[in-house]
């Protein structure tokens, strides 16, 4: 189907439909509620005044993980919980779940004691019913300079190694999105939510189309507020955040040819150095944000920050900034509490019903998305007075792309077909939607920039652009990257 023809039909469905759920935000929450919602078979359309995972849910650790940091802090249930859900994860969508095993060193006289670090590992796996991807294991001193070469040795007691798994954030959205779309919800990305009133039975809701200005009218019964970082700005939104802002940064990983990710600690924070095919993600920060999330962006005091713990963790590599291909920057829309660190603050959920037949859903993790979605449908279910059908994304599986080169944690192979396969089946509108969610070029390749010459091009082909709207694309994309660091060659040692 043409993109454009799809994107009208979309919206024409949307002004003129009446839905049982509208959900607010196409980020990992609004997706999972969005398709556990028409799963269960209810009217339900989703709108996001960007592109479908534009913040948070395309800045993450891209990670699948219970939270193994979270047990020195006696939060069992919520490890417990995650690592669970970890697990139905990777049942569900074995293309966006790749187990990687976790070094954790020990350190004497600062850090965790590794009996600590032994026991932890342990409870872990038995948090995850003895059905993690790996069973733990300790580590001598000796064998760990030995798995991991040029690992700090000084003060070095040892380490623990246990399993997580890899995903792609934004990819997950995406095909959370197309399962959604599948069992009939209506999606529509750049497609703003302006204002609510309730009348009758139905919220009436003004939306504007984001793309030609056109604002106009659909009801629905409910309404779920998933916007993440923007949950609290909006009018009937009960919920209180904290931001915390995370940056990753990617460079080669020639440089530190590990197998298993490495857990570096800076003070009470922890980082992870992970393995991303060619490439290592190194992160993430977490410090108090409080502007406009709009513009949340990597500054060179957190490059410092995350150079700093990593070249202290391996001290013969000495990484230089020049050597970034990538880096990202997202918030954290944790549950505010003014008291402690953000690495302190619980990754708990929560769920709001301020005033009738609105719902907040904030807080909460990547991992944890579809518990949250299940939870939140359960309450709608409750209110719209309908039977109390049993919850099928568990088991369901996500959808996948026929072909899995479109489709996976590392990025699609880049090609016209790529491009035409975003266009047509995933709602890609823009040059940034290819390059940043749909593909992962703009993170992968230290020529993206020049990529997306090629990009545009295909672009206009599919999408049947002018010079002047791929020129403005160009431009667009550009901007984005203005302050994109450039790698260059390593300096000589």
């Amino acid at each position: 189907m043409n993109p454009i023809t799809s994107r009208f039909e979309n919206l024409k469905q949307l002004e003129h439909g009446e839905f049982d759920v509208l959900v607010i935000g196409g980020g990992i929450v609004g997706s999972g509620v969005a398709r556990d919602a028409a799963l269960r078979g209810l009217r339900t359309a989703l709108v996001d005044r960007h592109d479908f995972a534009f913040g948070t849910s395309s800045r993450s650790s891209r990670l699948l993980h219970g939270g193994l940091r979270y047990l020195e802090q006696g939060r069992i249930g919520l490890v417990r919980e995650a690592s669970l859900e970890k697990r139905v994860l990777r049942d569900i969508a074995p293309h966006l779940g790749d187990p990687l095993g976790f070094v954790f060193p020990a350190y004497r006289p600062e850090g965790r004691p590794l009996w600590q670090l032994r026991i932890g590992v342990k409870l872990y796996d038995l948090l995850c019913s003895f059905r993690n991807f790996g069973a733990s294991r300790g580590y001598s001193a000796a064998e760990i300079r030995q798995l991991i070469p040029g690992l700090n040795p000084v003060g070095l007691r040892g380490a623990v190694r246990y399993f997580d798994a890899l995903t792609n954030d934004a990819r997950l959205v995406l095909d959370t999105l197309r399962s959604a779309n599948a069992a009939g919800a209506l999606v529509s990305n750049y497609t703003r939510f302006i204002s609510t009133q309730r009348k009758a039975d139905f919220w009436v809701v003004r939306v504007r189309d984001e793309r030609d200005g056109r604002e106009f009218e659909t009801r629905a019964r409910t309404i779920v507020n998933a916007t993440g970082p923007w949950a609290q700005g909006l009018a009937h939104s009960g919920v209180a955040l904290r931001l915390s802002k995370g940056i990753h940064i990617v460079v080669d990983r020639a440089r530190l040819p590990i197998t298993d990710a490495v857990v570096i600690t800076e003070g009470k924070r922890i980082l992870f150095v992970i393995p991303w095919g060619e490439r290592l993600i190194i992160g993430t920060t977490d410090t108090d944000y409080r502007g406009d999330p709009e513009s949340v962006e990597t500054d060179v005091e957190d490059i410092a920050y995350v150079l700093k713990a990593l070249n202290s963790a391996f001290p013969t590599l000495q990484l230089q900034e020049n050597e970034i291909i990538s880096t990202w920057a997202g918030l954290r829309p944790l549950i505010a509490n003014p008291d402690g660190s953000p690495s302190d603050i619980s990754r708990a959920h929560q769920i709001l019903s301020p005033e009738p037949a609105w719902w907040d859903v904030a807080g909460g993790k990547l991992t944890t998305y579809r518990l949250m979605a299940e939870q939140t449908v359960d309450k709608l279910l409750e209110f719209l007075r309908r039977p109390a059908t049993r919850c099928r994304t568990a088991r369901e599986p996500i959808l996948a792309a026929a072909d899995t080169r479109f489709s996976g944690i590392l990025p699609a192979p880049f090609s016209s077909e790529s491009v035409s396969h975003f266009v047509n089946q995933e709602w890609a509108l823009t040059l940034t939607d290819v390059m940043v969610r749909r593909s992962g070029w703009h993170y992968y390749h230290p020529d993206a920039a020049i990529r997306a010459c090629q990009v545009a091009q295909w672009m206009s082909e599919v999408a049947g652009w002018s010079a002047e709207r791929t020129t403005s694309e160009l431009a667009d994309y550009h901007r984005l990257v203005r302050n994109r660091p450039q790698k260059t060659a390593a300096p000589e040692r």
